[in-house]
This record gives C-alpha cells, structure tokens and sequence, in this order.
C-alpha cells in the first residue's frame, strides 16, 4: 500500500520551474555570471525541457512578461514555436510591477492615477498573454509600499489595488486565475501594501471568484507556521499556488528543502490531508535565485528534492493520525508522523523513475550528458559581459 501511495502521489505531481532561474541572477549588491546561464527565451526553454526530461515533473515554465516577452502578445507565435520545440509548454504569466522607473512610490498603489492607470494596462496585457497562450495564471507580486511613517496613505492605496484588482480580475475568462502573493517586506520596509495572507486573502475575494492566494515560502516572518497558513487557505478554498524557495533568514530564494525540509513535508501533508476538491488547482512552483549554484543542478537538484518530500507526505498514515490525535496520544502521533518523513524516499523514487523510463539519477544524468558543458561553452562569450554590480 505504502508503495502504491508513493508511485500515485509521484504521478500526479507536477512542479513548474522559472524561466527566470536559469538567467544570470544577483543580489542587490551585483552578481557572478555563470557560463552557461540561459541569455535568450530560447535557452531558458532549452534548459526547461531537459529538467523536465530528466524529471518528469516539469512540465510547464513560468514566464516574466517584461523579461521574456518584451514585445507583448506580438511574442506568444515565437513562444508557442519553442513551446513545440523544447517540450515544455508556458506555464504561469508573471507581470512585471516593480522594474520601472515610473514605479519608484508605486505601481497598482502609485498615488500618480496615470502611474496606476500604466500598471493596470500591464496586467490586462499579461492576461490577454495569458489567452493566446492558454495559460490559467496570472501570477502578481506587487512591490508597491513606504519607507517612512507618515510618507503614504495606507488607507488609500488599499482602495486603489482593490479598484485595479477587480478590473484584472473581470478581464480573465473562466478559464484563468489570478494569484495574489503576499510578502511582509523588501523593498518597502515601513509598511507594504499586501505584506501577509489575511491582506491577500482579502483582495482576492475583493477581486472576484477567480482570485487565488499565492503563498511564497520564503515570504514570511522568521518562524512564522507556513502549513497553518495553507491549512486555513484551503479550509476557505483560497489557497491558489507555492512559490517553492527556502530561507535562513529572509526571503534568501535558497534551494527548496536546502535549509528545512520538515518544514516542506510539513506542508504537503496538509495539502495532501485536504479534499480532492480543494486541493485539485493548486499550482506548485519554483521561484529561486541561484547565484552560487549551478543553474541547471539547482533547477533539477530543487525538483527533485520536491519530489521526494512529496512522496514522504505521501506515506503518512493518516488514519492511524487521526485516531492518536483523538486521543490526545501525542508522542505517539508524533512519531507516526516522523516516521514518514524520516523514511528513505529514494530507492522508491528511483524505482518509480526507472518503471516510467526516466533517469535514476537525474542529477548523475545531467552531469553524464555533460549538457552544462556544452552550454557553457556556446554561451560564455554572451555571460561574460553581463556582470552588473550595486554601485
């Protein structure tokens, strides 16, 4: 039964992976190019289609408007022809609200209405990418906030985003979503205008039914109990998708599971604990910023880790949980829980990849096809002049 409950979870289980994550990324204060990093849309879904190769699970790759498609709806045929040529389809289309000079004290929150009117434009632009690309969401991150007490009205710019949000919201067919993400700072740090889930929640339901939460991981307080958080979402039938990262500190963007993989297990067991019906739209997502690792072995090194602990969330005995939990057995029904997670996941993982012909080892495979050579050596001369610094 264990094996059954593992191999069914494994098949039903899909990550999407950015487009974004394989491009030269940094910090505030510069960034190290990599060889081999992706320097077109082409590249970037070249590198999609091999993790999905080597995993099984990658089927689709989030795309950043202003980054990916500068051209607008213009570029949907050139994506579309990668789409056919790489495997992997367009995933998730995520707007760019933070990028531009206009947006300095705003963008959906911006106190100029011409500033406001210009972010709104953006979003109907990235829903009507959204149509021609046959992608259901529309992921928003929204930047906007103040340094300074005083500096803002915080009662206003809530109606603001409520008033653009419900625009967007009534431009998406049935068919679409939006997904509302939440982040406490950065690069507001007084106040920022959607900092936590209560914030997000609200606007979507403001927004329209086909409003989401997108819970990132990494955008919470130090401690803050992420799968209570998941665990409330899906009890109202709000929870709309993960951006899988992991953090020390802050929002790091560290490998999924690099620092705590309980707290991950934690999570996929409370989605997998929750009816059919509430969990069967939601959207797992990577979202990571790999400036020391190698591009491609973080992107496929994070699925892969994905994988596993969803297979261990997979082998709790909930029923068994349950009725310890009832009676208040608390040792007992920690350990039950413990045991699954400290299960060894990957000789069954590996037999599952061998019976539906993928890798063993995708991390292995990856290093014998010697793609990130190859990569790196028909991009180099294009990565060595993209280092930028702070200052």
């Amino acid at each position: 039964m264990a094996s059954q409950a593992l191999n069914a979870a494994l098949d039903g289980f899909r990550i999407e992976v950015p487009s974004w994550g394989f491009a030269n990324t940094g910090t505030r204060f510069g960034k190290f190019a990599q060889a081999a990093a992706a320097t077109s849309i082409e590249e970037k879904f070249a590198d999609a289609g091999q993790v999905h190769a080597l995993t099984g699970a990658s089927p689709t790759v989030a795309l950043h408007v202003l980054w990916d498609m500068p051209n607008g709806v213009a570029d949907v045929p050139k994506i579309r022809e990668l789409e056919q040529r790489y495997g992997v389809k367009a995933g998730s289309i995520n707007p760019n609200l933070f990028q531009a000079q206009e947006y300095k004290f705003g963008s959906m929150s911006n106190p100029d209405p011409a500033i406001r009117r210009h972010a709104l434009d953006h979003l109907l632009e990235s829903i009507e990418i959204g149509k021609a690309l046959g992608s259901r969401d529309i992921s928003i991150w929204d930047a906007d906030g103040s340094n300074y007490p005083g500096t803002q009205s915080i009662k206003r710019r809530i109606e603001w985003l409520e008033e653009i949000l419900v625009t967007a919201h009534n431009a998406t067919t049935e068919d679409q979503r939006l997904l509302i993400e939440y982040k406490p700072f950065e690069p507001a740090f007084y106040h920022t205008d959607i900092a936590d889930w209560g914030m997000a929640l609200h606007l979507a339901r403001t927004a329209g039914p086909r409003a989401k939460v997108l819970v990132d991981t990494g955008h919470h307080a130090l401690g803050t109990n992420i799968e209570q958080i998941v665990a409330w979402l899906l009890h109202v039938d709000a929870l709309g998708g993960f951006h899988f990262n992991d953090r020390k500190y802050a929002d790091d963007d560290l490998t999924i599971g690099s620092i705590d993989p309980y707290q991950v297990f934690r999570i996929f067991h409370e989605i997998l604990s929750a009816p059919a019906s509430k969990t069967e739209g939601v959207a797992y997502m990577i979202d990571q910023s790999h400036n020391l690792k190698g591009k491609m072995e973080a992107m496929v090194q994070s699925v892969v880790t994905a994988q596993e602990l969803f297979a261990r969330a997979a082998l709790v005995d909930r029923e068994t949980l349950t009725a310890l939990q009832d009676k208040c057995a608390l040792v007992e029904a920690e350990e039950c829980f413990r045991d699954a997670f400290w299960t060894d996941v990957r000789p069954s993982v590996k037999a599952w990849r061998e019976e539906r012909g993928l890798p063993a080892n995708p991390l292995l495979s990856l290093k014998e096809s010697a793609y990130v050579e190859k990569a790196a050596a028909a991009r180099g001369a294009k990565n060595a002049g993209s280092v930028s610094s702070y200052a």
